[in-house]
């Protein structure tokens, strides 16, 4: 199974309409693999605040139509970063949306931890609520979007939903990237899954991006990981590898905490 991580960079002084056709050309670029993914609020910067509510779209708006284009135009599954959706009923929602090879929008994802402690995206967004899962023919993603990755009950949650590849959209900042390899390494080795955490490159809300996407193997080796500018990574991933992990280590059915109470 081929993924490729488009680690793209979000300059303010490139439009959103013209960063939308060039992700999309990127996207496009891709034909050949099995699943593409984009990061967080690439459309707009995660840290660009005061551009939401100007920027900010219907659930099957310009990024939408965009995006199910060129995963048609690839024949690649496409989980499509995510993007600033407005509600019908006005809320903002920070929002990933999954493509199929032929185009079908097969699930969308509100991130559900939001960041700000009392500022931007946590005031100014709604928090989804689902866990999301979407079943590819050769493994299950887990998605999750950037300070999600800091929450191990999500992608616990993931996995006892069938999870095995564990898919983080990210605008994650350049003053915490230890942090993104530490959490990427531990959610894949106490899920037994792979990680595939892609961030964005450049500055924006004057807040410099890590990038560094990573993809991390269930034993959490490193496979591949960017450096700070735009790149896009493309690895070679084994599904089986998953499941033979799991058989080997079973750790996960160790578990005593966290598990429903007996009938």
């Amino acid at each position: 199974m081929r993924a490729s991580l488009i680690q793209i960079a979000v300059d303010p002084d490139e439009s959103v309409e013209a960063r939308r056709a060039r992700a999309a050309s990127l996207v496009v670029a891709q034909k050949g693999a099995d699943l593409v993914v984009l990061p967080e609020l690439w459309p707009v910067g995660a840290f660009a605040y005061t551009a939401f509510e100007a920027e900010a779209e219907p659930l099957e708006g310009p990024t939408h139509e965009v995006m199910a284009k060129a995963a048609a135009e690839a024949g690649t599954w496409l989980h499509a970063g995510s993007f600033v959706e407005r509600a019908d009923d006005g809320t903002l929602y920070n929002t990933g949306l999954v493509f199929s090879p032929r185009g079908e929008r097969t699930a969308v994802y509100r991130k559900i931890h939001r960041f700000g402690f009392d500022r931007g995206e946590a005031v100014m967004m709604g928090a989804g609520e689902e866990l999301v899962t979407v079943a590819l023919p050769d493994t299950t993603l887990g998605l999750a979007t950037c300070y999600d990755l800091r929450f191990p009950e999500q992608f616990r949650g993931l996995v006892d939903a069938g999870a095995e590849t564990l898919v983080v959209a990210a605008g994650w900042p350049e003053r915490r990237r230890s942090h993104w390899t530490l959490l990427a390494q531990a959610r894949a080795v106490e899920n037994q899954a792979y990680v595939l955490a892609v961030g964005t490159a450049g500055t924006h809300g004057d807040v410099q991006q890590a990038g560094h996407s990573i993809v991390v193997d269930p034993w959490g080796e490193v496979l591949a990981q960017a450096g700070a500018d735009e790149e896009i990574l493309t690895v070679e991933l084994d599904p089986a590898k998953v499941r033979a992990t799991r058989e080997q280590f079973p750790a996960l059915k160790d578990r005593r905490l966290g598990l429903a109470p007996p009938h």
